[in-house]
């Protein structure tokens, strides 16, 4: 992959000698910075948002939001130095390395993704690295497929990371530990495309970042306040409305998450909003249940949301990822999770391999919710 010409365009958007671009993948699979008309002062990048929630939106970031983002991550992780990109260049967490790299005056390392991420081509492109302080992005599934190598290199280019920065999804206490227990340097982040990427470090906020629970209409909602927080959405005026209020010099980015904080100030997120489940007219958490079944034997990973039903309302309903999916394979499953959960087991359970994923590493919660709706057929 040669980014070469995106590095061109995005410095020049960065420097305010260039319009803002976007980054997208041409026909021939290489990344291409396409100009794009904001009508925002210093706008610089435009990044979409997942899109694991609803339609994808575009994301305006502006030179004072990139560079107060970069200077707080330099801060966060005590220094600067070469990254190496494994995340798509189309969604924040990808398109920051390049962002980074060029504030730090060192050239990023891409990996080669051609049959995918796999640990055999990141560990030879982490081998290519030549600065001593070291930094990659990646999400759960990820780190996880990495630690799961059997390769000796895999792991010995890992512990050569000052920092491995793990978002995009939560990450499972059993993966952190492995990690830990392997000797990588990893830190959870929290943020979004419209706080410029991951803007909270294992809790707490970069310098300049703000973390407050909302109250009122907004209640348990997580707020990210800040230099870092995005100009608002492309041609979507109602949209940036909900998502963006100022209050006393301050832009306000209003999550689509829950949480808390601890007396010092240490954030923990605690699901999504839209995660709550009205089944029966009893009130159940996606997250709760998901935390469950993930801790049954055979269970890798599990998303759990509620589907139309005519009896419940709305049924509890779970993709579960396991190894074996067939029927012999998940037999004992129904007992033990309505062991553990009672009245909340999910329902409708489809089990495969893996969840399924967006390119930038989510869950795909859409398309699963799709699939347990089908499978559930509104009873």
């Amino acid at each position: 992959m040669n980014v070469d010409p995106v590095l061109k365009a995005l410095m020049a958007a960065l420097h305010g000698e260039g319009p803002a671009v976007e980054i997208v993948t041409g026909d021939d699979g290489e990344p291409q910075a396409i100009p794009v008309e904001t009508g925002v002062e210093d706008a610089a990048l435009v990044v979409r948002t997942s899109g694991s929630t609803g339609t994808p939106k575009a994301t305006i970031l502006t030179i004072d939001a990139l560079a107060a983002s970069s200077v707080a991550t330099a801060m966060a992780l005590r220094g600067e130095g070469q990254w190496l990109l494994a995340l798509p260049l189309q969604y924040v967490a990808g398109a920051q390395v390049l962002v980074r790299s060029l504030y730090a005056g060192t050239r990023p390392w891409v990996m080669d993704q051609s049959d995918g991420f796999t640990p055999e081509a990141f560990t030879a492109a982490a081998e290519e690295l030549t600065d001593k302080i070291r930094f990659t992005s990646l999400v759960p599934t990820q780190l996880q497929r990495l630690l799961d190598s059997p390769a000796p290199e895999t792991l010995a280019v890992l512990r050569r990371f000052n920092a491995i920065l793990l978002g995009g999804a939560p990450a499972s206490p059993e993966l952190l530990a492995a990690a830990q227990a392997a000797g990588l340097k990893v830190v959870t982040t929290y943020g979004s495309a419209e706080t410029c990427g991951g803007c909270v470090y294992d809790g707490e906020p970069l310098d300049g970042v703000e973390v407050r629970i909302g109250e009122g209409e907004l209640e348990g909602r997580v707020l990210l306040g800040g230099d870092t927080v995005a100009a608002g959405y492309l041609d979507a005026a109602r949209a940036s409305k909900a998502a963006f209020f100022e209050e006393d010099g301050t832009r306000w980015y209003v999550t689509g998450d829950l949480g808390e904080l601890s007396p010092d100030g240490k954030l923990t997120v605690l699901g999504r909003a839209d995660d709550v489940i009205i089944t029966g007219g009893v009130k159940a958490s996606a997250a709760y249940i998901q935390s469950k079944l993930e801790e049954l034997d055979g269970v890798n990973a599990a998303f759990v949301a509620g589907v139309p039903s005519r009896e419940w309302g709305q049924a509890v309903a779970a993709y579960v990822a396991v190894d074996d999916p067939s029927p012999e394979g998940t037999k004992g499953f129904t007992a033990r999770r309505e062991a553990v959960l009672g009245v909340l087991a999910p329902k409708t359970v489809l089990a495969d391999k893996e969840l399924l994923m967006l390119p930038n590493g989510k869950p795909d919660r859409l398309a699963m919710i799709e699939q347990l709706s089908n499978l559930h057929q509104g009873q």
